[in-house]
């Protein structure tokens, strides 16, 4: 239909709103006549406004689009100027022709955009037109795909839908909205389960099979509105339940699905819809139109409508909105762009002005104006930056209630009020995914090709899982740290040692002054009676060597405790194994002595003189020190003592402790061994002389008591190597010294100072001449 009004200036408004008779039905065609007329509404609001293109009239010329395959023949009357098709025009050249608006599917849009690249399209959702290169004068006021897509997979992300089906449609906007809804999606948790193109002729009960086989819940229709209504249609009557279906722009507001019988078996509808503006005016222009459509070519339409002979102005405005606001926001966008090209600010406009096609592409991509409460603006790519999206319900009522909101501008952001939807499990929220989430401290393990589906394990002793950082993998923890199985993050480890403060230290460290006070005790009271029978039996000179040598050994007592050192460390074992090295050398000594002079000396008299002729007994000490130091100190040079953070015997500790090489210091414990091995034997062999001159007695009780100490010792190191295990072992050095001090020492100190009667060379004499006469008969 050509309607030319005062000016010279046209606008082309290419537009579908009527369909070839033999693919749809009246309830698409009044949604499609309802954008039309939407269309012409602005164009006379436009022409009788004093403010925008003052004393410039618009004229539009309205070709049927049928559908991609039939529409050709308005296409090439579109473009045929002089019997001639023209589908490029010169840059130089006009044409009563300014831009084109339309036409509303993607599908429709690629067919003829390549025919008309020098005028301006506007309609169409598929990504695909916001390539410049391709489509450099393609504008649009409706949202792409893309956007379209991220408000779904919002809505699949606040539900926790993580198992979906998409089906779309077999043309460009379907095939858009999947390769978009795929790429959206491997950023996030969601799979989809299962995808279908369909068409008019799909099976949906086959569909419906394979959706329940792969257990799915949640389902994407991302098709148009013809293709929808037979889909749900046939739904319906196949009784399926328990799904939520997510239906796009596109159909998310008609009218006829939400009030058709059963279709609140299917489950629940959840749409993302264009948001209805009302438009000032436009219902009573459309009342003021007699008749909607008329028979006769070019009054109304420029081909027969079967289904229009019925409509009524209500059937109009009580039509899907949807895209209503667009058409008219497109009208604007070109009446504003042509305002400024033809210079109307002073309220009258340069009627005279050649107009091209690129300034008004130039123009229209610097738009920015308001229209109804809305700031018209195009980004980059000539894509809106305006309007946003409503999340629908269809409810029990059959109609599509606004339940949530997404914008765009000036930021994005997403709400949805979950109250108000009606879900058809009894009122819970329906779960849709392939493996239930792991808890935490659990790493999934992916089952198939889908990360949707999984195992989950738990994450062992040391490890932790940061699910926001990698939900497949324990991570070890620090060195520092410990965790429990099952962690969700690691914790410090405490560090610990035992510090002289601590009671058990303060009761060792007492005791080991003690034994060094006591030691001195001794040697006094020894010194006191040097000539004594009781002192001289003990050893003599020796016994001050012996006392010297228990008080140089309980050095090591004191760097068992604080935090260790290398110092400390070294000082650890060093004196005590070699100091407590000459002690056991002087009783192995003492002990041959004492057997020597009562059995051996007889049967080898020549073995006695050797020995007292060379002073056997200090070459075999002064021998067991040197080789004893040698070997500390060739052991300590490779190897010496360290300090060691033990983490491996308390998960949630740091025991410090000194690190000793065991096989460095091995020589200079089997020395201790075989020392200790030479006394006992000795000792042992002298066990039935004299009771008053029986010094091996109390040498062996002392070795069964270090022997004991020192096992005990070791089976606790074996079963415990905890904070305490260096206390222990302190304790262990302590009582292997008080052994021989009280032992041995004492019951002597006793004599000379309670019963110095027995310390006499009488009484001495007389126990070994009666062992003598024992030993004779």
């Amino acid at each position: 239909y050509r309607h030319q009004l005062q000016s010279s200036e046209y606008l082309h408004i290419y537009r579908s709103y009527l369909c070839c008779f033999m693919f749809y039905s009246q309830e698409l065609v009044v949604p499609s006549y309802r954008r039309f007329q939407t269309m012409r509404f602005a164009i006379e609001e436009i022409n009788n406004s004093s403010a925008l293109l003052p004393n410039v009239s618009l004229g539009y010329e309205i070709f049927d689009h049928c559908s991609s395959k039939d529409n050709f023949p308005s296409i090439f009357q579109f473009i045929t100027m002089n019997k001639r098709l023209q589908p490029w025009y010169d840059r130089t050249g006009q044409s009563d022709i300014t831009a084109v608006v339309g036409p509303f599917s993607s599908a429709d849009m690629v067919t003829i955009a390549p025919l008309v690249m020098l005028n301006f399209v506007y309609g169409a959702g598929s990504s695909a037109f916001s390539k410049k290169v391709k489509f450099p004068s393609f504008l649009r006021t409706v949202h792409s795909n893309q956007d379209l897509v991220e408000v779904i997979v919002n809505i699949l992300l606040f539900y926790k839908w993580r198992w979906v089906a998409f089906l779309n449609s077999d043309d460009a906007y379907g095939s858009d909205g999947l390769d978009l809804f795929m790429k959206r999606i491997t950023e996030t948790d969601i799979c989809m389960a299962y995808n279908k193109v369909i068409d008019y002729n799909a099976n949906a009960s086959e569909i419906i099979t394979q959706i329940e086989t792969q257990h799915v819940n949640v389902v994407v229709v991302f098709v148009p509105e013809g293709t929808a209504e037979r889909l749900i249609g046939t739904i319906t009557e196949l009784n399926i339940t328990k799904k939520v279906w997510i239906a796009v722009d596109a159909w998310s507001l008609n009218k006829k699905l939400p009030k058709m019988k059963g279709i609140q078996t299917i489950g629940t509808v959840i749409g993302v819809a264009q948001p209805t503006v009302e438009i000032p005016g436009f219902n009573e222009f459309i009342y003021s139109t007699r008749r909607p459509c008329q028979r006769e070519l070019g009054e109304l339409c420029n081909q027969y409508c079967r289904d229009c002979e019925d409509l009524t102005p209500e059937d109009v405005i009580s039509s899907d909105p949807s895209y209503s606001f667009n058409v008219y926001t497109a009208v604007y966008a070109i009446a504003n762009a042509l305002h400024n090209m033809l210079q109307c600010e002073s309220g009258e406009c340069q009627k005279n002005k050649t107009v091209y096609h690129y300034q008004v592409l130039t123009e229209l991509s610097k738009s920015n104006f308001t229209l109804l409460d809305e700031t018209i603006q195009f980004d980059e790519n000539l894509d809106p930056r305006f309007g946003s999206y409503t999340v629908v319900f269809w409810n029990s009522s059959g109609d599509a209630e606004t339940v949530g909101f997404y914008g765009f501008n000036p930021s994005d952001n997403f709400y949805i009020n979950t109250s108000k939807i009606e879900w058809h499990t009894n009122g819970e929220i329906p779960l849709s995914i392939c493996s239930t989430e792991c808890s935490v401290g659990y790493a999934k393990e992916q089952e198939g090709i889908h990360k949707c589906c999984f195992k989950c394990l738990l994450c062992p002793n040391g490890t932790y899982i940061d699910v926001k950082v990698d939900e497949y993998n324990c991570v070890p923890c620090d060195e520092t740290e410990w965790s429990t199985e099952g962690s969700a993050a690691c914790l410090k480890r405490t560090v610990e040692f035992v510090t002289f403060e601590h009671a058990a230290a303060i009761v060792i460290v007492f005791g080991t002054v003690s034994l060094v006070g006591l030691s001195l005790l001794t040697s006094v009271l020894f010194a006191l009676n040097y000539n004594t029978p009781v002192v001289r039996s003990a050893g003599g000179p020796m016994c001050f060597l012996i006392l010297g040598c228990l008080c140089l050994s309980s050095i090591s007592v004191f760097f068992y405790f604080s935090i260790p050192t290398v110092a400390s460390c070294l000082l650890r074992f060093f004196p005590f194994l070699l100091f407590f090295s000459v002690c056991l050398a002087c009783f192995v000594v003492r002990s041959f002595q004492i057997v020597c002079i009562f059995k051996i000396a007889a049967k080898y008299p020549s073995l006695q003189r050797w020995w007292m002729k060379y002073h056997g007994q200090w070459l075999i000490i002064t021998l067991a020190f040197v080789v004893q130091a040698t070997m500390l100190i060739f052991g300590y040079s490779f190897s010496p003592p360290a300090p060691f953070s033990d983490i491996e015997w308390e998960q949630s500790q740091i025991i410090l402790s000194c690190g000793i090489d065991f096989k460095a210091n091995t020589a200079s414990v089997i020395l201790l061994l075989v020392l200790c091995c030479l006394c006992f034997t000795f000792s042992y062999m002298g066990k039935d002389l004299p009771k008053n001159y029986n010094e091996a007695k109390s040498i062996t009780f002392c070795l069964l008591l270090i022997a004991m100490t020192w096992v005990i010792f070791v089976t606790q190191f074996i079963l415990y190597q905890g904070k305490y295990i260096h206390t222990f072992n302190a304790l262990a050095v302590v009582s292997s010294l008080y052994s021989f001090l009280l032992w041995y020492f004492l019951p002597k100190c006793y004599i000379i100072v309670f019963q110095p009667q027995r310390n006499t060379t009488q009484y001495f004499q007389g126990l070994i001449q009666s062992y003598t006469k024992t030993m004779s008969q």
